[in-house]
């Protein structure tokens, strides 16, 4: 008979992620909102073989401090409720799901710039490993790349589809984001 054993957190982030991030467009989905919450007024994104190798969104928005940035990439953790109460949200995101969710089943690179700092400063997740925050360069807001996604999961991969439906489907998540915020 088989022992019941408590999982250890990285397996649970990364099964966890699983339901958080399905495919690069859900993945694309939460950056994209993410930069929306942050106030952008431009985002740049780039993507390749249909974000199954690398998505990366840069936007203008706020940017963050470091230690935001290392809270940014923990389970549960948000700026987007002020208080405890859910009545009175305003954003797109609030669960704090998102970058770790991405971070245990991928690898995550943060780089963002705020007011008050003369430089950037970057942080790595990788497969839920964390490195940094070390100096960067970027002008303003943040930028965030993730590359190798399913890598910690790769039973993961055999539910994609084609790179150019995986593609199609980042395409479809841009255009109604784009639609509901015309002036970005």
């Amino acid at each position: 008979m088989a022992v019941i054993r408590q999982l250890p957190d990285r397996l649970i982030n990364q099964i966890a992620a699983g339901e958080v991030v399905e495919r690069p467009a859900s993945a694309l989905k939460e950056l994209v909102e993410n930069a929306l919450d942050a106030g952008a007024q431009q985002i740049s994104i780039t993507l390749r073989r249909g974000g199954i190798d690398e998505i990366t969104v840069i936007d203008d928005g706020t940017g963050m401090t470091p230690d935001d940035m290392a809270l940014a990439i923990e389970r549960h953790a948000t700026s987007k409720l002020p208080d405890d109460s859910l009545d009175h949200i305003h954003s797109l995101g609030f669960r704090g799901e998102a970058l770790p969710s991405i971070g245990a089943v991928s690898r995550l690179s943060l780089t963002s710039i705020t007011a008050g700092f003369d430089h950037a400063w970057r942080l790595v997740v990788d497969g839920g490993i964390v490195s940094g925050p070390e100096p960067a360069a970027l002008a303003k807001g943040s930028m965030i790349s993730v590359t190798q996604l399913f890598k910690a999961v790769p039973a993961r991969l055999k539910f994609l589809k084609t790179e150019r439906t995986e593609q199609g489907q980042c395409a479809d998540i841009v255009r109604r984001l784009g639609m509901s915020w015309p002036g970005v």
